[in-house]
């Protein structure tokens, strides 16, 4: 975990993305508006995704161990009346928030994840949830048509946490070696690294993100560069060096 960040403040940013999110969902036209950066998806069905996740790894965090099998999700939809969807909305948000407390930081479960640079924790599980709040808001507040920019110290520990938890891992690239720097303009640089032994990444510090020699960098702010992760923006969009095709590949590997 970053070391700004504490467990505390992890769960102050997903009660304050939440309660942003639930806040889009009041002021869209209609549950069924289209999500524009969900292709397919109409804001209940976001609304339901989000609030899904947040009763599943509430479960998770309290029942269950390292190892263990991936619970089901069963029986987790929510209702279809605004009001109703906002009040079930708050509800697992609370129900999260109570299980990441009562289990605390340092407590084991399962995860889906490579435990290499994200551990298998009540911490990083709530780590995890941050971004999803962060990013599903964002797409929320498309659907109702008033997007905004993501607030920087989340975005900026969205940047760090998708490259430890999504990006680090030992399947092995199908490419050459290669490296993608990351450039977020208030936050510092990141590295990845992918080769046969999989991907991970390093903080560059400013000395070695200006004499490094990527394969291709990007830069951006930290609210463009969360975006461009989670692929909710082109990489047209921001000011790329290198080799252009390696983030799309990247993108595309499984």
């Amino acid at each position: 975990m970053t070391e700004h960040l504490h467990f505390p403040t992890l769960l102050r940013m997903i009660d304050e993305r939440s309660a942003a999110f639930r806040a889009a969902v009041a002021a869209a036209p209609s549950l069924d508006a289209d999500v524009p950066s969900c292709p397919g998806w109409t804001l209940y069905d976001l609304a339901n995704h989000l609030s899904e996740g947040d009763r599943f790894w509430a479960y998770i965090v309290l029942n269950t161990a390292p190892g263990d099998e991936r619970p089901s999700k069963d029986g987790l939809a929510a209702p279809r009346e605004r009001e109703a969807l906002i009040t079930w909305l708050a509800d697992s948000t609370e129900q999260l928030l109570t299980a990441l407390r009562e289990a605390g930081p340092d407590r084991g479960c399962w995860a889906w994840w490579e435990p290499l640079a994200s551990p298998h924790t009540v911490a990083a599980v709530a780590r995890r949830r941050v971004p999803e709040s962060l990013i599903h808001t964002y797409d929320a507040q498309l659907a109702s048509g008033t997007p905004q920019e993501l607030p920087t110290t989340e975005a900026v520990d969205a940047i760090e946490e998708f490259l430890a938890t999504v990006c680090t891992g030992t399947v092995p690239w199908p490419g050459e070696p290669a490296t993608m720097d990351y450039h977020a303009a208030e936050a510092g640089s990141w590295r990845q690294t992918v080769d046969a032994a999989g991907s991970r990444f390093t903080r560059l510090t400013a000395a070695e993100a200006a004499e490094s020699k990527p394969t291709a960098a990007i830069y951006g702010t930290a609210s463009e560069m969360a975006l461009l992760m989670y692929m909710r923006i082109p990489a047209g969009s921001l000011r790329m060096e290198g080799d252009a095709d390696l983030l799309q590949q990247l993108q595309d590997w499984d």
